[in-house]
């Protein structure tokens, strides 16, 4: 069983950190969060309205927008390319109107220029807007991949292991951009991260799971105490050996 009676709240306007060793059930959560895996028991709400009564094409339509480990982007498109299409979903007009150039088309293409200079302005990455993804640095595709989600202007933000890959410089700036970008837009975010430190330093509740189940949530201070927790991530006498985990990342 992947996930076994996972159950949370995301509270609007917090970040909510998830953590949990490897193999806890983090990234197959957000999987059914995004529909991306079929979910066989319960339930998953968005002010009310179950995700899974909804098909899978719909999701983004209803305010949830993603980040992926393994960043995913356009590679032939340039930067503002990637961003205007997150903002398509919002301003877009469709295919036949936007081939046969009619004027709505024409002014939503201007829409999604300047909402992609809004982000480009907002994430620091104007120097680059024309240049194709692929031929960015990992840290920069990285911001670019979260420009993207933002652009959505989603209700909930989904950031899958925002720092992976990055050196400490960039985690430090990424984690540093993630704060000033959630008090200067009151965004609400569900965070799953290795790095023990950013999780603590961004997250206002951290649910921790553990083969599939959920053994603890609270502040990170809370969670961070919680025997659960510290059994989880060390092992005891009655467990044996430590499992493979994300704790190093904090060292």
């Amino acid at each position: 069983m992947a996930l076994d009676g996972v159950g949370f709240d995301v509270p609007e306007g917090q970040i909510v950190g998830i953590i949990g060793p490897n193999g806890a059930g983090k990234t197959t959560l957000f999987n059914c969060i995004s529909r991306l895996y079929p979910v066989h028991g319960g339930d998953i709400l968005l002010d009310g309205v179950s995700l899974l009564s909804q098909p899978q094409h719909r999701i983004a339509g209803l305010g949830i927008a993603r980040t992926f480990q393994n960043v995913a982007l356009f590679d032939t498109l340039s930067v503002a390319e990637n961003i205007a299409l997150g903002a398509h979903r919002r301003l877009g007009r469709g295919f036949l109107a936007d081939a046969l150039r009619f004027p709505s088309a024409v002014r939503a293409q201007r829409a999604l220029a300047a909402e992609a200079a809004r982000w480009l302005d907002m994430l620091g990455l104007e120097n680059v807007a024309h240049r194709r993804v692929s031929d960015l640095p990992f840290g920069t595709r990285k911001r670019v991949e979260l420009a993207r989600a933002l652009a959505c202007k989603p209700r909930l933000l989904m950031l899958d292991e925002p720092v992976a890959g990055l050196n400490h410089a960039e985690v430090e700036e990424l984690t540093a951009l993630v704060r000033s970008l959630k008090e200067r837009l009151g965004l609400t975010v569900l965070l799953v991260e290795h790095h023990m430190h950013v999780v603590m330093s961004l997250s206002d509740i951290v649910v921790a799971l553990d083969f599939g189940r959920r053994i603890a949530a609270g502040t990170p201070e809370q969670v961070q105490r919680d025997p659960e927790v510290i059994r989880a991530y060390l092992g005891d006498q009655r467990s044996g050996p430590p499992r493979d985990l994300e704790r190093k990342a904090a060292s």
